[in-house]
């Protein structure tokens, strides 16, 4: 079977290997859509947040089919169309576990979830970067119409955060200086895009909200001015959620508008406990999230799809596919 593998640091190759063999509580999917993270490229690169070892393959943005079930396996069967949670237990799936991306690979059933029949393959494959979203808006005290949410940073996260909130039938304000990436916000139901570049972000969130602020606001960029800038844009007793992860970033922050305003703030990592909730919601509120997907690209060539991530900085997510033909 082909499968990419991450050979040595930088150094990447789609491979042909056996196909692996199952235990009796594990079962063989085969791939459909594979989603490339950011910490994917982390991970080519020779570092990552646990201990890994090369040669490894890639994939914790996934969906698949069932090919075969070990025999302690009972609810899953072949044919079955399913995902799979990526941070199990000390485990990373796709880090320290060989990943998705292959023709074939194998997975504990305890890990995986079935996806309903009107949530594709694309779709499927995004739900570990919108659970991050989704599991967000539950974090801010289970947002509602009643909220006005701006979200700092339009990327994959930013973008999952923008569709549940609109979804919930929040307003949402987005914050992002992408005009490609401002464009998707909108398609997913942000009412107003901010351009920080052109525009004094304090003052146009104000502006936006009459003076008030926005009753939620999340940091999904990582970048720690735009941290410090979502207590200034919250609204008094403002719930604050931070999601975009800085390493060791620091930035000036008005300490005093916590106390001031009443906020309450909390940051968050991943999404535990929320995939069977996040499915059930694309499910029912039937989200398009295919926006998200810039760009696709066959299992054989998953070398020149890393590339492509690695080149074109204007890419959201960039998938890799599996026909089985």
């Amino acid at each position: 079977m082909k499968a990419l593998q991450f050979m040595s640091p930088n150094t990447m190759a789609v491979n042909e290997i056996a196909i692996p063999k199952i235990a009796d509580d594990e079962v063989l999917l085969a791939s459909r859509s594979v989603g490339i993270c950011h910490s994917d490229i982390e991970l080519l690169e020779g570092r990552y947040i646990i201990p890994f070892k090369y040669p490894i393959i890639p994939g914790h943005e996934w969906s698949a089919e069932v090919m075969e079930v070990g025999s302690k396996v009972s609810k899953l069967k072949a044919g079955d169309r399913v995902v799979g949670e990526c941070v199990i237990g000390q485990e990373h799936f796709g880090f320290s576990i060989s990943g998705a991306m292959a023709e074939f690979f194998i997975a504990k059933a305890d890990w995986l979830h079935k996806l309903p029949e009107n949530v594709s393959w694309t779709q499927g494959a995004l739900v570990e970067p919108f659970s991050c979203g989704y599991y967000a808006t539950v974090r801010a005290d289970n947002m509602d119409a009643s909220d006005t949410v701006a979200v700092f940073g339009a990327g994959p996260i930013g973008l999952g955060v923008i569709a549940a909130s609109a979804a919930k039938g929040a307003r949402v304000i987005v914050i992002e200086p992408s005009a490609d990436r401002a464009k998707v916000a909108l398609s997913l139901g942000a009412d107003v895009v901010i351009d920080p570049n052109k525009q004094n972000t304090k003052d146009a969130v104000m502006e936006a909200t009459h003076g008030v602020g926005a009753t939620i606001v999340m940091d999904a960029s990582g970048r720690p001015d735009a941290m410090a800038a979502t207590l200034e844009v919250a609204s008094f007793h403002g719930r604050v959620v931070i999601i975009g992860i800085s390493v060791g970033g620091k930035a000036p922050a008005e300490m005093g508008l916590i106390q001031s305003k009443e906020l309450q703030v909390r940051g968050i990592i991943g999404s535990p406990g929320v995939w069977p909730e996040t499915i059930r919601f694309l499910s029912r509120t039937n989200l398009d999230l295919s926006k998200l997907v810039t760009s696709s690209f066959d299992i054989s060539e998953a070398d020149k799809a890393y590339q492509k991530v690695l080149t074109d900085k204007s890419q959201i997510k960039v998938h890799v596919t599996n026909s089985g033909k």
